[in-house]
């Protein structure tokens, strides 16, 4: 079939051995395919609309079995050295190295994104298993003074249990290897619900790290899968035997996650909507502004929870910063993204596409001009008709629409005149991820910085909002959902905490000066 002829014999023959050229089960333990009689979900790519295989869901027998799996192995791996459950990971880093070219072919075919930031979707894998690795040794608790004598405070660090990992379509290897390296090397198991709209890659990393774990003898759960749709979230949302869901996706499924977790009291990380803003000022370097707000609203094709919606333009410069968005627009290649002389590949699939232009009619209903138009792209290439025009509109901070996250290439030019007002402009939005200034000034950009400056939990200044490094914590705040990922002191999110106090001496003094005459 024609997913077979774009990647390398290395996937030809990985396919094969899933047998994902007709059928194949959904669920993995690791180390095994457990039989399911759930319902096939299809993968058609939106890059020429071709089905590329089936796979079969996971039903609730095979999800409890999963479950139960999972649970009989944390009781043996958390008992692992970190440093030895790092060096498992270390392995799946390699492993990726050596399969980068046909799972970012896989990724971008199945996904639609660009064949380099397929690539580059596998190289954030390959990060993260750097710093997990790392990681590893240096899981630190603190060492506090008692306030009575001859004792001894402290805290560490353990593994919570079942992690479930719930993942979006618009990266769809790359957020799950956030979680679950970080997790293994916390000394916990992982349960991967990917996004039903890309289940391909998901088998794709399944066998990869099943190898790496057959050759270390790890312990079959640590590494669970199950491909479903919403029905399979909701019952790892609910499962109380799941201590963590972390869960990336829309505002509402994660408001719908967040309810049945914190009704459990268990753990929610949340990874939701952004809604970003690039504030350009009448300092900024406007080459590097124009460059950081075509990427920031093209990539993906719009489809990054971090991609720039917005551009807050300094009345002084917004002519000028119009103009030269409107000429670099007109030199956008779109089409298939196997293809690296394209720049912009297609929306993953019509549904998409419609919510694009249910959001550009919006956009002019409220008063919006397009300076750079519309439209579906159609005819020889464009035949899944997933492919529409990335578009520019002026609008006003207060249209609706603004206010919305659209997932698609539709970016919208505001106007400001002081700096307090584009922040106001920037933070006036129910999302709170990404941001940025693009600015020479220094007080510009410390305000921004500061605690009167951006409400998101990213904040840039003179590069885009889209894209973060694996070293910082990933996250963001309001309706983004308040959760962190990858790096700094995210792993805690894994973890829970234990306060420890050791009594060395022959006595027992009681706290607040109580005493007991016995």
């Amino acid at each position: 079939m024609l997913a077979i002829k774009i990647v390398s014999n290395f996937f030809m023959d990985f396919l094969k051995r899933l047998k994902i050229e007709s059928v194949n089960n959904g669920t993995s333990t690791g180390s095994d395919w457990i039989e399911s009689n759930g319902h096939q979900i299809k993968s058609f790519s939106p890059v020429d609309g071709k089905l590329i295989a089936s796979v079969t869901a996971t039903d609730r027998e095979a999800y409890e079995k999963t479950i139960g799996i999972a649970q009989s192995a944390f009781l043996e791996w958390r008992q692992w050295p970190a440093p030895k459950r790092g060096e498992v990971v270390r392995q799946i880093g390699e492993a990726l190295r050596k399969q980068k070219e046909p799972l970012g072919k896989l990724v971008s075919y199945e996904m639609g994104k660009s064949l380099q930031e397929g690539y580059g979707e596998v190289q954030e894998m390959i990060d993260i298993c750097d710093l997990a690795v790392g990681l590893s040794r240096q899981l630190h608790g603190l060492t506090m003074h008692s306030e009575r004598p001859l004792h001894r405070m402290y805290e560490q660090w353990h593994p919570l249990g079942i992690v479930s990992i719930i993942s979006a379509f618009n990266f769809p290897v790359a957020v799950w290897s956030w979680n679950a390296m970080i997790g293994w090397v916390c000394g916990n198991t992982c349960i991967w619900k990917p996004s039903e709209k890309v289940p391909l890659c998901a088998l794709a990393c399944q066998e990869i790290i099943s190898e790496v774990f057959s050759n270390n003898q790890v312990p079959e759960g640590v590494g669970c899968l199950i491909v479903g749709e919403r029905e399979v979230g909701e019952w790892l949302a609910n499962d109380t035997h799941i201590p963590l869901v972390s869960a990336t996706g829309s505002t509402r499924m994660g408001k719908a996650v967040g309810k049945a977790v914190g009704a459990r009291l268990g753990r929610a990380l949340l990874e939701l909507g952004g809604n970003n803003a690039i504030i350009i000022s009448e300092h900024a370097d406007l080459n590097i502004a124009i460059r950081g707000a075509l990427f920031g609203a093209v990539g993906t094709a719009g489809q990054r929870c971090t991609s720039t919606r917005r551009l807050i333009i300094h009345e002084k410069v917004y002519n000028a910063v119009k103009e030269k968005l409107i000429a670099a627009y007109a030199q956008l290649k779109i089409g298939n993204p196997l293809d690296e002389h394209n720049h912009v590949g297609p929306l993953i699939d019509q549904d998409a596409v419609r919510l694009y232009q249910q959001s550009t009619e919006a956009c002019i209903a409220e008063g919006g001009k397009f300076i750079v138009e519309p439209g579906l792209l159609q005819g020889a290439g464009y035949e899944s008709g997933c492919y529409v025009k990335p578009c520019i509109a002026e609008a006003e901070p207060q249209f609706k629409i603004v206010q919305h996250e659209t997932f698609a290439p539709v970016l919208y030019l505001l106007k400001y005149k002081t700096i307090e007002e584009a922040i106001a402009i920037q933070n006036g939005v129910p999302q709170g991820l990404s941001s940025s200034i693009m600015t020479l000034n220094i007080r510009e950009a410390e305000k921004f910085l500061s605690y009167a400056g951006s409400d998101c939990g990213i904040a840039n200044v003179n590069i885009g909002t889209s894209g973060a490094e694996i070293g910082g914590a990933f996250g963001g705040e309001k309706e983004t959902g308040g959760g962190r990922e990858s790096g700094s002191d995210a792993w805690k999110a894994y973890m829970r905490r234990q306060t420890n106090t050791i009594n060395y001496s022959e006595d027992l003094p009681l706290a607040q000066g109580i005493k007991f005459d016995l």
